[in-house]
């Protein structure tokens, strides 16, 4: 019986066919999930460099901080072009979040200070960025670049389901090398830690160190959804990183793209850490039990949401949001995580007892700030009075002038008077009382401010606890 002659090459056509078969399995075994979720979010990864001038011969006065006044007053003594500026470019990473809107999230620190803001794709691009707000507290800033070509964005994940052991997926540019992956798990949740100048609340540790370029870039789920916003604020860390979580940026993302600024919802409580002494005293379930230990409510404020929802002085404040509550930090926490004009379930423990008391937050009068600077810095303030120049038009000195100050103060008791004057507090510049007021409202949750104060031709700075 004689073989057919083209059964030799169905045969081979066979070969080829199984062996193609082999070789497209072997690469699929390859395509890992890690591997798909950076395929399809690199793209939207960006590095962003920020140009800042620095003038090599400094203002002696610059330590007053940046004030228009000693800006323009100085400029003619210490700015006449004998020696250039010069450039200094620093490194971050960002994320699109809009595709639509040209949206671009990044850390606060990677374009502090920054003039000149550039946005680099991973296909080399390069777009001048607009910063549309940056907010230092959370270090979190939004900036946004205009293009009529199709730019890719993130998929926006859920940060609050992440599991301990969960493998993540970080991308970024450290040390200027572009679209860096690296892989690890989820360490913790809700971790805090200290820095040289704040706590920091509610921050995810993952096993994969977020170095220097690393900032800013997204921290991704193995579906290649954003779960955070990686950060290398800590710097003693080794072989630590640390992450914001999304779902806590969210609020933070809306009211920078919306007022430029985080709008600090006002609640009008005042509360205080709860020891074991009086814990007892008030019949509180055990911590153990509820993992709740709650805080004391130590003030309540007139006419403020607090007020309205029924909460008084005296109770004990278990959780805000079903978010259970160990300190005056966690509140604070909790209270940030709520927009203004949100409503938010309270639960409070009185008279032996829990209540879920709704509260809706709202925005802080400014038309109380009075109010809070005599009770916070124990001053009143006015605008300076106006002068005119011959043959030219009137002006002010800036600043605002204290018109009162309280003899039980902290700034009575270290020797500010009447006709001092107020330019700065931190790093809001101050030129009216309105300026000052919006300072007080915005820093009325701080621990301490740095207040610049001028007396005759003297500037001090002086750091007062609130």
């Amino acid at each position: 019986m004689t073989t057919p002659k083209y059964l030799p090459g169905i045969v081979i056509l066979v070969a080829l066919f199984f062996s193609s078969l082999a070789n497209a399995a072997d690469d699929l075994s390859r395509e890992t999930p890690v591997v798909k979720a950076v395929r399809k979010v690199s793209p939207a990864v960006v590095n962003i460099s920020s140009e800042q001038q620095t003038r090599q011969r400094p203002n002696p006065f610059s330590q007053y901080g940046n004030n228009p006044l000693f800006d323009n007053f100085f400029r003619d003594f210490f700015d006449r072009g004998l020696e250039p500026d010069y450039k200094r470019t620093s490194l971050g990473s960002g994320i699109i979040i809009d595709g639509k809107r040209g949206y671009v999230l990044t850390n606060a620190h990677v374009i502090a200070n920054a003039g000149k803001v550039k946005v680099i794709f991973k296909d080399e691009r390069e777009y001048q960025a607009q910063i549309v707000g940056a907010d230092p507290d959370s270090d979190l800033a939004v900036l946004r670049i205009t293009t009529q070509e199709s730019i890719p964005a993130v998929d926006m994940g859920n940060s609050d389901d992440l599991m301990i052991g969960e493998t993540v997926i970080a991308i970024g540019n450290p040390f200027g090398f572009s679209n860096t992956v690296t892989t690890g798990v989820i360490s913790a949740l809700n971790r805090s830690f200290r820095t040289e100048d704040r706590v920091f609340h509610d921050f995810i540790q993952i096993d994969a160190s977020i170095n220097p370029g690393n900032s800013g870039g997204p921290l991704l789920n193995i579906n290649g959804e954003l779960v955070g916003i990686n950060t290398a604020i800590y710097a003693k860390a080794q072989g630590i990183g640390f992450a914001i979580p999304i779902s806590k940026a969210r609020r933070i993302i809306t009211d920078l793209i919306r007022h430029g600024e985080v709008i600090q919802p006002w609640v009008g409580l005042t509360v205080q850490d709860l020891d074991a002494t009086l814990s007892q005293y008030l019949n509180l379930p055990e911590p153990d039990k509820t993992k709740r230990k709650g805080v004391v409510v130590k003030e309540v404020e007139p006419s403020s949401p607090a007020s309205s929802a029924g909460i008084q002085t005296g109770d004990i404040l278990l959780s805000i949001a079903n978010r259970p509550l160990s300190s005056a930090a966690d509140y604070q926490t909790a209270v940030n995580g709520i927009s203004a004009g949100d409503t938010a379930v309270f639960e409070v423990w009185r008279n032996g007892g829990s209540l879920g008391l709704p509260l809706k937050s709202a925005v802080f009068p400014e038309e109380r700030a009075p109010a809070l600077a005599q009770k916070l810095l124990g001053i009143r303030v006015q605008n300076p009075p106006t002068r005119k120049r011959p043959g030219r038009q009137s002006f002010s000195s800036g600043g605002v002038v204290i018109s009162e100050v309280f003899p039980s103060s902290h700034l009575a008791r270290i020797g500010v008077k009447p006709g001092d004057i107020i330019h700065q507090l931190d790093d809001i510049g101050i030129g009216s009382v309105e300026d000052f007021n919006k300072a007080i409202v915005k820093y009325r949750r701080k621990v301490s401010v740095v207040i610049l104060l001028q007396r005759s031709d003297q500037f001090y700075n002086i750091t007062v606890e609130l």
